[in-house]
């Protein structure tokens, strides 16, 4: 990868957005409660925690030491539902939330200066929320992406359609950055070759059950699936389905997730 890099306050080198713009970039949670929060996927993931820059309300998810997710006790302060959210990857905040109102989407928070960046909480046309991210990355970002989510999936109404509203903001037909393919009855959004999100119809706009509302649900690879499963149900979640590769988990203040078998996100 050709890194674009900025400097940090302590003189290191730290990759930006501008050098993998259109991918996604993180994922975060919004919680009521961060310590709750902190023990009930230290119990069922076995991350550890540390606080970041960004401010007390935010920690930050530690896999084997690397960074893999964000916490933020944001939930009340801003209103906002407790959920999981990706970030994708942009070089101007404010050119990527105009790119989306402009094809039907809306802004829910931000553009907001958190540095060493800028972020936006947007909603797709279809009401599917996620986030915008303009600046500094981890400085390695490649060992972020081996603990990453195994990968984020987008349930929406129509496939195509959102391929279209997503692919127009984050320019991924420009081939600088992501590339996308129509496989079947879904979109696959790769970077470097690895599978990043998957996009598939089938969601209802106008369901009751916000699981199958159109929404961007995200899967954290796992050696175990039965165990976080039983993990979850101990600490106050509940286990909304589950497999032996694959398990939809609901977390003690309400959000959800999927733990998929690692090998499945290699």
């Amino acid at each position: 990868m050709n890194h674009d890099t900025t400097s940090s306050t302590r003189g290191e080198s730290l990759l930006s957005t501008h050098s993998v713009y259109g991918a996604p970039c993180w994922v975060s949670l919004t919680s009521r409660d961060l310590e709750a929060t902190e023990d009930f996927y230290s119990a069922v993931l076995g991350w550890r925690w540390r606080p970041v820059r960004l401010g007390e309300p935010f920690r930050i998810a530690l896999a084997d030491g690397v960074p893999v997710a964000g916490i933020a006790a944001v939930a009340a302060m801003w209103q906002m539902a407790v959920a999981w959210t990706p970030y994708f990857a942009v070089r101007s905040a404010d050119e990527a939330v105009s790119r989306a109102q402009e094809r039907g989407g809306t802004a829910a928070v931000g553009p907001i200066s958190l540095p060493p960046g800028r972020a936006a909480l947007l909603a797709d046309r279809d009401g599917a929320t996620f986030g915008i991210w303009e600046g500094e990355l981890f400085s390695d970002w490649d060992a972020w992406r081996t603990k990453r989510p195994a990968f984020i999936r987008l349930h929406t109404r129509d496939a195509f359609d959102a391929a279209i509203f997503y692919g127009e903001i984050f320019e991924w037909a420009s081939g600088q950055g992501c590339e996308v393919r129509y496989e079947g009855d879904e979109v696959v959004l790769r970077h470097e070759g690895e599978v990043v999100a998957r996009i598939e119809s089938g969601a209802l706009g106008a369901a009751p059950d916000p699981a199958v509302r159109p929404h961007w649900q995200v899967h954290f690879a796992v050696e175990d699936v039965t165990a976080c499963a039983r993990a979850a149900e101990r600490h106050g979640g509940s286990v909304l389905s589950l497999g032996a590769d694959e398990a939809v988990l609901r977390d003690a203040d309400g959000a959800q997730f999927t733990v998929t078998a690692r090998r499945l996100g290699s």
